[in-house]
């Protein structure tokens, strides 16, 4: 047995742990033991060399850019924005000291103090200290190439003296100097080391996550490539650069520069064909450069990295080191080690669902929720085969004459999917060909989906899914097996009525009449009385069904079934809204109330206008009503007036004119009597006076 080697583990300083590069750097040398070798990788190998040699061979501190509840076990301490003097103080009491400077050009000014306040107090070191630059090729940018008749000559690190930095980079190619500088002083208290990293990627990417996620999210039907594409792009895994680092600390070379590159030379337009073929539409488009400046999820850093153009060649690492290189041979080779990496650090691992049950149980009323809580892809068999049979067309339609072969191909799946259909409950090859197709196209693959009533019997099911590898190492996302079967059931009379109360159009749609739809109902339950059913086909690949009975009070959509189905499924596995779509949607639902406030304010108006038109018609019918009212009392009147006035006129007005003509010739003091006796003088009546 071997002896237990008491060794204290080495404490090592990083800037940014909670960054991109430096993160996974901590990560890794938080990784390696006591003991162990410094190129050993094997996970069963580091697991004995740790029981072997008693704890890790790091305690990574460092510091980190703001505050976060994320929980970091490898890193024993983190520290928000430490003054000179405290961050002095750390630094003092570290062996390694590492600054990382490819991802935040802030962090230049202050790896540059950091190196040489520790050059300042060498005399106060208790012991060796190391100090790491994790610099960037780009310090390389406009480097002339070694040999101008031979272009496939790589640039190495053993000419770094002749490299060039690109202009937004001249402040990087200042600090290496500076630090090879610094070391050369007292190597034996203070060594130093400049590692010029290769573009990064791995584990969640950084640099090319852009191309990841808009690739991944399916949004547009091309993944753009800025610029020409055909530039040579220096890359390596972001755990190989790990290896760079923990080599250059365990071994501490004689070369005090090292370019830390795989040796891949893939352009730019290479790269990102791959990644649209892992993960997006398979076809890219060339743009203008200046258009990167649009994109919010890139830095003006990262823009021009992309722009780089080098062939380059680590000499120093391949002849000094023996690390077990994880990517050697770059990005493209290794695209589908990547692209799992990508999904699991993101925590993008997709969803399968697969729904069953009787007709009209309200299958396609759950999926359609699931799959815009999950942001996931709503598949049928009909639909399926409807997309293939009309892609089919466009081909045959658009196919190049000179290719025979696959025209005539093409117009033989197109007429057997034509030709196919169910029957007594079959499906055909080609049918069953193109659903297992689509399952295993990209956007199914990234995101996943949830397959409506399919499969329905244990033949079905073991074609679609059974020739699958029951290994548990496959990436879910090269899998169709479903995670999640859902059974719905329901009682048939209430089936029944459900059915008998849909609206004529839904009936007609999903081909739901009475005698159809109790045949439908009959030959369900007659397949899942047998002894091999399509849910005791996913029990024996050990996907445990769940059962969910729908009664009159839960209906399908209602909240407490799909909280059900939320709870076993678990939180969406999608990218949260970024702030732009934040902002977007918060825009849009302004947008929409205002509409909607203009929308009611013209109701309103309209309202207000057809009240005071309603009102105007009454109050003018009012007024036609008084009016005619008016007219017949006044027609009343005169006909009651008439009798009166024909009295007056032949009886009294005659004497009463001549009274008042002759009161006004003789004008007495006195008219009213003296028309009273003018009128008594000429009364025609015979009655006595007084």
């Amino acid at each position: 047995m071997a002896e237990k080697v008491e060794q204290s583990p080495r404490r090592v300083f990083l800037n940014n742990i909670d960054s991109y590069s430096s993160g996974n750097i901590a990560k890794f040398l938080c990784e390696k033991v006591t003991g162990a070798p410094a190129e050993e990788e094997e996970e069963e190998e580091e697991e004995e060399a740790a029981h072997l040699s008693g704890g890790a061979a790091f305690q990574v501190v460092g510091t980190v850019s703001e505050p976060s509840n994320e929980d970091r076990p490898h890193v024993l301490e983190e520290y928000l924005h430490p003054d000179r003097e405290e961050l002095l103080s750390q630094l003092m009491g570290c062996d390694v000291v590492i600054y990382d400077v490819t991802q935040h050009a802030d962090q230049v000014e202050e790896a540059s103090w950091a190196v040489t306040a520790l050059h300042d107090e060498m005399s106060r070191f208790s012991r060796p200290k190391l100090f790491v630059l994790v610099s960037t090729v780009m310090t390389w940018a406009c480097t002339k190439p070694v040999d101008p008749d031979d272009p496939e000559l790589p640039l190495t690190d053993e000419i770094f003296w002749r490299r060039r930095a690109h202009p937004n980079f001249a402040q990087q190619l200042e600090l290496e100097k500076r630090v090879v500088k610094l070391g050369k002083t007292n190597r034996a208290l203070l060594s130093t080391y400049v590692v010029a990293s290769g573009l990064q990627y791995g584990m969640g990417e950084q640099l090319f996550h852009h191309f990841f996620k808009e690739s991944w999210l399916g949004r547009a039907a091309e993944v753009s490539v800025f610029g020409g594409g055909d530039n040579i792009v220096p890359t390596i895994h972001i755990r190989d650069l790990s290896s760079v680092v923990h080599s250059v600390i365990e071994l501490r070379p004689e070369p005090y520069y090292l370019l830390a590159v795989d040796s891949s030379h893939n352009k730019m337009e290479e790269i990102l064909q791959a990644v649209a073929a892992a993960l997006g539409p398979g076809k890219i488009r060339k743009r203008p450069f200046e258009e990167a400046f649009l994109s919010q999820d890139m830095s003006v850093m990262e823009i021009d990295s992309m722009l780089v153009d080098l062939r380059m060649e680590a000499v120093h690492i391949k002849k000094l080191f023996s690390i077990t290189w994880l990517c050697e041979f770059g990005l493209v080779e290794n695209m589908e080690l990547v692209v799992e990496e990508y999904r699991q650090s993101r925590g993008l691992q997709p969803v399968h669902l697969c729904v069953l049950g009787p007709p009209a149980v309200g299958k396609s009323t759950m999926c359609r929720q699931i799959c815009e809580r999950y942001k996931l892809h709503y598949i049928t068999l009909t639909g399926a085969v409807s997309e293939a049979i009309a892609q089919l067309e466009d081909a045959v339609k658009n196919s190049d004459p000179d290719v025979e072969d696959s025209v005539e191909e093409a117009q033989e799946l197109l007429s057997s999917l034509k030709d196919s259909g169910e029957h007594d409950g079959g499906v055909s090859e080609e049918q069953l060909k193109v659903l297992k197709d689509k399952l295993m196209s990209n956007p199914c693959r990234n995101q996943g989906f949830v397959l409506d009533d399919f499969p329905s019997t244990y033949e079905q099911a073991k074609e679609v899914f059974g020739d699958e590898e029951q290994d548990a190492a496959t990436p879910r996302s090269r899998r169709r097996m479903p995670d999640f079967v859902l059974c719905l059931d329901a009682p048939d009379d209430l089936l029944t009525d459900r059915v008998m109360e849909l609206p004529e159009r839904v009936v007609q749609e999903q081909d739901y009449e009475p005698e159809l739809f109790l045949r439908r109902l009959a030959a369900h339950r007659e397949i899942n009385a047998w002894e091999e059913t399509a849910v005791s086909f996913f029990i024996e690949q050990d996907v445990a069904p769940l059962h969910l009975e729908v009664t009159g009070s839960h209906e399908p959509g209602c909240s407490l079934l799909m909280q059900k189905v939320f709870d076993s499924v678990g939180p969406p596995r999608t990218y949260s809204p970024t702030r732009q779509e934040v902002e977007e949607q918060e825009r849009s639902e302004a947008e929409e109330r205002r509409r909607a406030e203009e929308r009611e304010k013209v109701e309103q108006q309209k309202e207000e206008e057809k009240e005071a038109r309603s009102r105007a018609e009454r109050w003018e019918e009012w007024a036609q009503s008084l009016q005619q009212a008016q007219q017949q009392q006044d027609q009343q009147l005169e006909e009651l007036a008439a009798p009166m006035r024909s009295y007056l006129m032949e009886q009294v007005m005659p004497t009463l004119v001549q009274g008042l003509t002759q009161c006004c010739r003789t004008q007495p003091p006195d008219p009213v009597d003296f028309l009273a006796e003018f009128l008594l003088e000429n009364n025609t009546f015979d009655f006595p006076r007084k």
